[in-house]
């Protein structure tokens, strides 16, 4: 029989270990004049304000709250309010269609629908469909029909303990699927714990650092990168409504700041601005890419201001974070996850089901109390990807004699090109040191001699040119010749799925 879990309410206990700490600087509010400060003390209070007021909306153990915000306080204390009662936060994509967030609603039946004033028309659409006929639909902000500004209203003390198990669902956090339903990977009370606990005792993390938070909180990246492990560890996290240029700068140079997470276009994006060169970049102690392959000349950059620039490997179904690379090897490493963390277990396997030899290239397989049981009522997903307490990654990579691991991109993804493996994620980091590319994706096409060969998709700089003899040329230096692309698309924008990633099924159709 299972045991209960030590502490199903994180928030409680650590408010009264750190009551007077800092947990949240709210900076998620336009036009407030300064920004709030919020201890775990107060967190607590209003959480449980939240909890009583989902509580006495019917919300019980197991029902699923959705929310349709972008990042504000009222995500974070939803988050925790139904950690409290076991109740399950189904966290909606706000950049998808109504179209598309109706079959997540039908999929997943919550019993309510919390909704930020800033998708009031994408609500009234969501509110009209026959899958939206049972949710109640609850206003963040506003005074008129349901709101969760009420629940000020009610006592802050703490709700009676529930007898929740770890293996009781959390989060419902959707894969960046770019076909088909997206799957919603179930996040625990035990696969967020112990992704914390890898997280703080893995990378180091303490209550002395301060997180920059604006990655979407819908993701895994916004919330359990940084975020729930912050709080596990008494750190502090500094919210912001969304990723935007000026204000993160302004973060950089005003506060001390400690760790932030991002994505390769964010970090592209702080590269090409003209507060690059001056922004105080060596105070902030991690930065860490992920989501997807980060283009060598990313790291080259950081590396030039003196800061130890790292990618990490996560997602959804398992933490997110797995590996780490110590400081002092980031540089002899470039591009490498690093090693396992404390309690992740991996393997690399072939085509027959064997362990990869050193720098042999297999898809990546993790085991661990992180990684997520399944899919939310999915059982043939569920069973094609967590095979005999192995989550199948789909995910190529390798290891050197050290142990140390590189990722190389998704088995999908991969072109054979005359009996030759390509990976495009190391052609296109090649593609990306070109002065003239801001942006590049590189596809496998259809070739009668070779069966497949490289397609690149370029964004080129403001008043930049550049052709396909050019490129090739540039590249013959970096590249074997096999890997060179044979066709080159200049694009005004790369396409992104919804979750933001970029979206090789679509460049696949065009």
């Amino acid at each position: 029989m299972e045991r209960p879990a030590l502490v199903g309410d994180w928030l409680g206990r650590r408010a009264q270990l750190s009551p007077a700490a800092p947990a949240i600087v709210d900076l998620s509010r336009p036009g407030e004049p300064e920004p709030r400060t919020i201890t775990y003390q107060t967190l607590e209070r209003e959480t449980n304000q939240v909890a009583r007021w989902l509580e006495a909306q019917g919300v019980e153990q197991g029902d699923r709250v959705a929310v349709l915000a972008k990042n504000r306080i009222e995500f974070i204390q939803l988050w925790f309010a139904c950690g409290k009662l076991g109740a399950i936060l189904q966290a909606l994509n706000w950049r998808l269609t109504a179209a598309e967030l109706g079959p997540l609603l039908a999929h997943a039946e919550p019993r309510l629908l919390c909704w930020d004033s800033e998708f009031a028309e994408l609500a009234a659409s969501l509110g009209g469909l026959s899958a939206a006929a049972r949710v109640q639909f609850v206003a963040l902000d506003g005074s008129e029909g349901l709101c969760l500004s009420a629940c000020r209203e009610l006592p802050d003390t703490p709700l009676p303990a529930r007898a929740l198990r770890p293996s009781d669902p959390w989060v419902l956090c959707y894969t960046g699927g770019t076909t088909g339903l997206p799957k919603a990977a179930i996040l625990t009370h035990a696969t967020v714990t112990w992704n914390a606990i890898n997280t703080t005792s893995s990378w180091g993390l303490s209550d002395r650092d301060v997180a920059i938070l604006n990655a979407p909180l819908f993701h895994t990246g916004g919330l359990n990168v940084f975020t729930a492990p912050l709080i596990h560890a008494g750190g502090c996290s500094i919210l912001c409504r969304e990723f935007e240029l000026e204000q993160l700068f302004d973060i950089i140079e005003s506060r001390e700041v400690s760790c932030f997470f991002g994505v390769p276009a964010m970090f592209q994006a702080m590269q090409a601005h003209p507060r690059w060169a001056s922004a105080p970049l060596d105070r902030v102690r991690t930065i860490i890419s992920g989501g997807a392959p980060c283009p060598e000349p990313v790291f080259e950059q950081f590396w030039a201001r003196g800061v130890d620039f790292k990618t990490g490997y996560g997602l959804t179904e398992a933490g997110p974070n797995n590996f780490w690379l110590p400081r002092e090897r980031v540089r002899d490493k470039p591009g490498a996850v690093g090693w396992p963390l404390l309690h992740v277990a991996i393997r690399i396997v072939n085509a027959s089901g064997g362990e990869c030899g050193p720098d042999e290239v297999g898809e990546l397989w993790i085991r661990g109390p992180h990684v997520s049981p399944g899919y939310f009522r999915d059982p043939e997903a569920t069973a094609a990807s967590f095979v005999d307490g192995w989550l199948h990654t789909g995910d190529l990579a390798h290891a050197e004699a050290d142990g140390c691991v590189t990722i190389v991109g998704r088995s999908k993804d991969m072109i054979i090109s005359g009996g030759e493996n390509i990976y495009p994620a190391e052609v296109e980091s090649a593609i990306a040191a070109h002065e003239a590319v801001v942006e590049v994706a590189v596809i496998g096409v259809p070739d009668p001699r070779w069966g497949e060969v490289g397609r690149a998709f370029v964004v080129l700089a403001d008043g930049a040119s550049l052709d396909l003899a050019a490129l090739q040329l540039f590249l013959r230096e970096r590249l074997a010749k096999y890997k060179l692309p044979r066709s080159l698309v200049i694009l005004n924008a790369l396409p992104r799925t919804g979750a933001g990633k970029l979206d090789k099924r679509a460049l696949e159709r065009s």
